[in-house]
This record gives structure tokens, C-alpha cells and sequence, in this order.
């Protein structure tokens, strides 16, 4: 997606250790308008499934699944990296780790809101290692839903979480794949897709 890769360029920050900074739009202010563009393109990638819910973890993911989720017309529910008291009855939980705090984190979902009838697209904005979406995919089969594909914003495809995430044989489609970064120059380069 031009679009995305043309304000990474102009807005993001490249950091030492591989991390990209695009907090000015993606993560931490949000763009609305770009969000929409991107859910526009998601609904595009993904039109040949029947989706009927879009699930996504707190916090960054939070937004452009949403957005996303008014082009399906679908509901998004969030997996929460706590359990709290308005939590009610029974959960499905997991250990994920995230790459940009390095920390591990418990995951729920309560049981309500995820169902063997579910056909769910998975939502984040980052890709790196790919251990939050492999705890997103466990929770989903643990309730006998289906794994319809992942929507990424940006992945970085020098990290090894695409491939793995591709060689479980589900449909991850990304905005922006991000093959090399330097933050020396700050020049990013971006994989033909």
C-alpha cells in the first residue's frame, strides 16, 4: 500500500535495535483517514472470506480494527493482556510476547465472544517476531473458530515473524513489509509487493 509506505517514509522514526517509531500516526496518535484507506484495503485483500468478527490485542491493535471492522460490517472484540473483575465466567488465555515492551503478557478472551461459528481476520498493526499473532491464532482454535487470515499494518520483514506466521499455511497479508532499515540514515526500504 503506497500510501502507508509513503508516510512511514515521511513520518516514522527509525531506532537503533530495529525498532520503528510511527507513533505520530499508527500507534499512539492516530491518522482516521489513513485508518480508513487501510481498512478499505483490508476489506479489498480479504473479500473472498465470510468474516464475521475481526479480533485484534489491546492496545495499538485496537484502532484500525475497528475501522477496519465498519468495512466488514463485523464486530471486532480485543484480547485483553489482563484479567479484570469485569471479566465474567470463562476465558481463553495464552502467553505472548511482546517484541517492542520484552515482556510476556497472559491473554484472554472470555468465551462469550469467541465461538466455534466465529470466521475470524486477525488485525494488528506490527509484525516483527510474531509471537502475538501465534497466541491471537491459539486462542481462536481453542475455541473451535477459524483463522480466516491476518491483516498487518506494517511487518518487518527482516524479523522472522511472516515467514513463520505464512508457514502455518495462514493468509497473512501486510500494508508495508519493511525489508531493511538503518538508523544511521533513517532510509527505510520497503519490499515490492
Amino acid at each position: 500500500m503506497k500510501l502507508l509506505e509513503e508516510r512511514i517514509r515521511r513520518d516514522g522514526v527509525v531506532k537503533a535495535g530495529g525498532v520503528l517509531k510511527v507513533d505520530s500516526f499508527l500507534n499512539h496518535q492516530m491518522d482516521v483517514e489513513l485508518f480508513n484507506e487501510m481498512g478499505k484495503e483490508f476489506k479489498r485483500l480479504f473479500a473472498d472470506k465470510n468474516i464475521n468478527k475481526i479480533l485484534t490485542i489491546e492496545a495499538s491493535g485496537i484502532g484500525i480494527a475497528c475501522i477496519a471492522a465498519q468495512h466488514f460490517g463485523v464486530p471486532v472484540v480485543f484480547a485483553k493482556k489482563a484479567q479484570s473483575i469485569n471479566i465474567d465466567g470463562e476465558v481463553y488465555s495464552t502467553k505472548i510476547q511482546s517484541f517492542t515492551h520484552g515482556k510476556v503478557y497472559d491473554v484472554i478472551v472470555s468465551k462469550k465472544y469467541i465461538t466455534p461459528e466465529d470466521r475470524i481476520l486477525i488485525i494488528d498493526d506490527f509484525l516483527a517476531n510474531g509471537c502475538a499473532l501465534e497466541g491471537l491464532i491459539d486462542l481462536v482454535r481453542s475455541a473451535g473458530a477459524a483463522v480466516e487470515g491476518i491483516g498487518i499494518c506494517i511487518e518487518k520483514g527482516f524479523q522472522p515473524g511472516g515467514e513463520l506466521i505464512r508457514q502455518k499455511g495462514v493468509r497473512l497479508e501486510s500494508l508495508a513489509i519493511v525489508d531493511d532499515m538503518n538508523a544511521e540514515t533513517g532510509e527505510i526500504k520497503f519490499r515490492q509487493q
